[in-house]
């Protein structure tokens, strides 16, 4: 399994779930390959499909998705076709998972069908098992573990809106096939200006991210405050550094080191945010709804219990947080 015939050229993307991530790299994917697409030489061009729904798919196919970056406002995107269904004729030979986790597993079970040994899979979600986890359902192809950074949210339907830093895409190896070099894909992703970067082992990277959104997240939902509340309270800043120390341990235990100071970075980092930044997990259990707590509280807690790690303070805010929901 370690030399997969994958596709030089990617010439059927699916884009997997057109929200603030999807819609910011499948926007500038479709801007690049797809707008306008006779304008362009036949080898650069390529067929890019989102898949959305709802109101948010009909503006799509109305008038494409209205991109706006931090550095250019109103660019217009036109897919190649969107749809509500992964299903379709062909088999893509890249395809962008950028849904919300609790939408993985439905997502990963319809790709199951669709996804051919020569298909390069990049999931785009927080999580530091998501390529274990969509590996439950799709046994072929090739899975890259990934992360991004990138703030990016849906204004309205077919309206995406990135603010700060323009998003990068980290990506490693699949363990499943490491003779496999996705050389085409990151040329892919560079010329429709996407920032990669490209590691042999892109994990310590995934938990990096993961320690820092997987405590925040927990705090501000548990709290209902914003970023700039926890910092400034003690007690609340303390409940984020404690989880993180249970994240580092668990951590450790599947082999990944952190930088002794990595705590102190990423409370550093989060002052760089505006004081009234809501974490998406925050925003979901305001609203009641699906959230994707089983991400960070969930994991944590599965992993602490396999590998022999108290995580006492994740235990009790999630189970909060969960009780909390459940009342209502």
């Amino acid at each position: 399994m370690d030399k997969p015939v994958a596709a030089d050229r990617m010439s059927n993307v699916f884009v997997v779930g057109i929200g603030g991530v999807g819609g910011y790299f499948g926007g500038l994917l479709a801007r690049h390959y797809s707008t306008d697409v006779e304008r362009r030489d036949p080898e650069e061009a390529a067929k890019i499909t989102f898949v959305a729904r709802g109101a948010h798919l009909e503006a799509i196919r109305g008038k494409g998705l209205l991109l706006n970056t931090s550095d250019q406002s109103g660019l217009v995107c036109l897919p190649s076709e969107a749809k509500a269904n992964i299903e379709q004729p062909g088999p893509p030979d890249l395809c962008l998972v950028c849904v919300k986790g609790y939408d993985l597993e439905e997502v990963s079970r319809r790709l199951s069908s669709v996804v051919a040994e020569h298909t390069v899979v990049v999931p785009l979600l927080n999580g530091v098992d998501i390529r274990e986890r969509i590996r439950t359902h799709v046994k072929t192809g090739i899975v890259l573990p990934a992360c991004v950074y990138v703030s990016a949210s849906i204004d309205r339907p077919g309206v995406v809106t990135q603010k700060g830093m323009a998003g990068v895409l980290i990506s490693g190896k699949d363990p499943d096939h490491p003779g496999y070099e996705p050389a085409s894909v990151v040329k892919f992703f560079e010329q429709a200006g996407i920032s990669v970067q490209y590691r042999k082992d892109a994990y310590p990277d995934i938990w990096e991210k993961y320690l820092f959104i997987a405590s925040f997240g927990l705090v501000t939902a548990w709290a209902d405050q914003p970023f700039g509340a926890v910092l400034e309270d003690g007690k609340l800043r303390g409940q984020v550094s404690k989880i993180m120390e249970e994240i580092t341990a668990v951590a450790a235990k599947r082999g990944i080191s952190f930088d002794e100071w990595i705590i102190e970075t990423s409370l550093k980092k989060a002052e760089n945010f505006p004081y009234e930044t809501k974490t998406s997990y925050q925003r979901d259990v305001e609203k009641g709804g699906r959230n994707e707590g089983d991400l960070f509280g969930g994991t944590i807690l599965r992993l602490g219990r396999e590998l022999g790690v108290a995580t006492p303070v994740t235990e009790k805010l999630y189970s909060d947080i969960e009780a909390r929901l459940k009342a209502r």
